[in-house]
């Protein structure tokens, strides 16, 4: 029995530790899984699909045939009739010997594909629905890989403090022997150690930054997990495209959510209007009696019920729809107009962020290394001044720094890029 409790303490203090150690690991999410997890959560978005489903549901109405309509009748009734029976004898109460019962069943016929026009009508109106989604989705997607960029610039530059103050905290380490060994001035050392205040409070500034990107982030995604349990991993480099701006602009003619719309809308206002027309013309109305007029036993009869258009009640409706359409043309060539110009835009400030990162890249970091690693071997061995050494130190910061925030600028370029086209060209 003492065994068996044993055992089963060691298995909980096992999975005790098991427990703790994956509670103190972080979540680390993928840019594809936020997206998914994006549009799993989002009320907006899961609140347009409902507007989609309720468009659809439009359709069922929109082609609806008229219901038939049914009367009965019975007429003549006489309260006060009475008959004597055939063989004799006192009279009965009758007052329904002289009825004329009678029934009519009519159905409105609707003409000019009156119905058809209708459901084309909410069809497009369901695509404009489906399309306004999309758009939506592009808008809020645009959001949260600004956040989601924001969060990978702020570990960048989190990671590049925290570089350089370790770098730093060396050169001190060194510098210090220097003092001791009296090869250095006091005086110099200070001055050395106070300038490590502005690597400090550049990783201070950049863990401060990186909290409030990942706070952000979370809010969007209604993530629950605690910032302290939460961050995302994705590359932070850049990468010349490999597309063209004609290319680009051909892409977002063709599927740009919102020029969709815009050209859907155009469609859905000329086929109101030929609904409108059709709405015009008159409907007639069928019926069939059956009824007894005695001597008549029962007979049928057919009528055929048509509204005379003596005045066109319709001629606002055709004159609204008919202006409908003008503005909806002039609608789609601004969101034309509008889709082109932030691709040129786009595609304006994402090559001109390449073209400041690739000197960077080939020639700029490793100048800014080589010199700081120059200057700092001949400042240790008096050759060159405090002031050289802090000098180059600062021009390698600087120079780092300056190169993240552009692949951050170039990966919030390519966000903004992959907005105006209306879908992902650069990953």
């Amino acid at each position: 029995m003492e065994r068996r409790y044993g055992r089963l303490s060691i298995g909980l203090l096992l999975a005790a530790e098991c427990m703790a150690q994956s509670a103190g690991q972080p979540r680390t999410i993928t840019w594809q899984e936020a997206q998914q997890e994006f549009r799993t959560n989002n009320p907006q978005l899961l609140a347009g699909q409902v507007t989609i489903d309720e468009s659809r549901a439009d359709e069922i109405t929109a082609y609806l045939r008229p219901n038939p309509d049914i009367s009965a009748t019975i007429d003549q009734i006489n309260p006060f009739t009475t008959q004597p029976p055939p063989t004799g004898g006192p009279s009965t109460y009758s007052p329904f010997a002289y009825a004329l019962p009678s029934g009519s069943i009519s159905y409105l016929h609707e003409r000019r594909h009156k119905r058809e026009l209708r459901l084309d009508s909410a069809r497009k109106a369901t695509a404009i629905a489906i399309s306004a989604q999309s758009d939506l989705e592009r808008n809020l997607t645009f959001n949260l890989r600004d956040a989601f960029v924001r969060v990978l610039l702020a570990k960048a530059v989190s990671r590049v403090a925290q570089e350089n103050l370790d770098y730093y905290d060396k050169e001190i380490a060194i510098n210090r022997e220097r003092y001791k060994a009296g090869d250095m001035a006091k005086v110099d050392f200070q001055r050395l150690e106070l300038q490590r205040v502005q690597y400090e409070s550049d990783l201070a500034n950049a863990q401060v930054n990186l909290r409030t990107a990942k706070i952000d982030l979370i809010a969007l995604l209604r993530e629950r997990a605690p910032v302290d349990q939460f961050d995302v991993s994705g590359d932070f480099d850049f990468a010349e495209p490999t597309v063209t701006l004609e290319g680009l602009r051909s892409i977002a003619v063709a599927t740009r959510p919102d020029l969709k719309e815009a050209e859907q809308s155009l469609e859905k206002s000329r086929a109101d209007h030929e609904l409108s027309v059709a709405n015009g013309s008159t409907d007639p109305t069928f019926s069939l009696d059956v009824a007894r007029n005695p001597p008549i036993p029962a007979y049928v009869g057919f009528t055929v019920s048509i509204p005379l258009r003596i005045f066109d009640r319709n001629q606002g409706d055709k004159l609204h729809t008919l202006l409908d359409i003008g503005r909806n043309q002039k609608l789609l060539d601004e969101a034309q107009i509008t889709a082109l110009h932030d691709v040129d835009s786009a595609w304006a400030t994402l090559d001109s962020t390449v073209h400041l990162l690739k000197p960077y890249k080939d020639l700029y970091l490793h100048e800014a290394e080589e010199v700081r690693e120059t200057v700092s071997f001949a400042y240790q061995h008096g050759a060159a001044s405090l002031l050289d050494f802090l000098d180059a130190q600062k021009e390698y910061r600087d120079t780092e720094l300056s190169y993240v925030n552009l692949v951050g600028s170039y990966l919030s370029a390519a966000n903004q890029l992959n907005f105006a086209v209306g879908r992902e060209v650069i990953r």
